[in-house]
């Protein structure tokens, strides 16, 4: 848990906009000794701030993350179970009598794991621990998917804390059932990183993104900067950080 503090800690450093405003302190440190270098990291920070806050840099950045393309029914077709992973939790929802529940992006993945799972008949596997403390997401994806969505759910992994557990915990659930080729839900933007994670476990992914980013009708509105475009640039340079740490992890761990 120690570990995941840490690494959760580093990422916020690192990401927009605490980044940028770690970047400002610094400047305003330097003004006095070093003020031609403390205007540039002060220009720099102001104009990565707005650069990312545009809706088409937005689209871009997580574009450049997404599937090609979506899940076909021959792909469907092939798996034997549906794998959904949690993408957080909505804690203390009081619309839900101030119980724990789904976030924006999970119930986006179980929605769509519902439909696939209409078409193809097939068992869903729900993974996702409780690294920030609750009920374990895994649990909370079942309740949702059976009570709001009506469709059953056969296994639920509640102890993984970020998506290699997912996929090592599990590929051993799945492997002891005699289960190998999976359909994958996750958003668009980080499905290729959980796929990979997936693979290493000796599992065939068949993708199944969904929540990608389309473009909407442009607008006047679409040019100027929002915190709605903040976040979403933020969401893809943390996967982009993600798929990094992955690739030094692997070059660097056991082989």
């Amino acid at each position: 848990m120690l570990g995941l503090i840490i690494k959760k800690g580093v990422t916020a450093m690192l990401m927009p906009p605490l980044s940028l405003l770690l970047l400002a302190l610094l400047a305003w440190g330097l003004w006095r000794r070093r003020p031609r270098l403390a205007r540039s990291l002060l220009a720099l920070a102001w104009l990565a701030l707005l650069v990312l806050s545009f809706q088409p840099v937005a689209d871009a950045l997580q574009q450049s993350l997404e599937q090609d393309h979506a899940l076909s029914a021959v792909e469907l077709q092939q798996a034997q179970v549906i794998v959904v992973l949690g993408g957080g939790s909505y804690a203390a929802a009081p619309e839900y009598g101030g119980e724990d529940t789904v976030s924006r992006f999970t119930l986006e993945r179980l929605r769509y794991a519902a439909l696939l799972q209409r078409q193809s008949g097939l068992p869903i596997l729900v993974t996702g621990g409780s690294p920030e403390g609750g009920r374990p997401e895994a649990a909370l994806m079942q309740e949702a998917l059976e009570r709001d969505f009506h469709v059953p759910v056969r296994w639920v992994e509640g102890a993984s804390l970020d998506t290699a557990d997912n996929a090592r915990l599990s590929a051993a659930m799945l492997k002891a059932a005699g289960v190998d080729r999976v359909a994958l839900v996750s958003q668009a933007w980080h499905l290729p990183r959980a796929q990979h994670q997936f693979e290493l476990q000796g599992l065939t992914v068949m993708p199944a993104p969904t929540g990608f980013r389309t473009r909407p009708r442009v607008s006047a509105w679409y040019w100027w900067p929002s915190a709605e475009a903040l976040y979403a640039s933020q969401i893809a340079l943390r996967e982009w950080l993600g798929r990094l740490a992955a690739t030094v992890g692997q070059k660097t761990g056991p082989s």
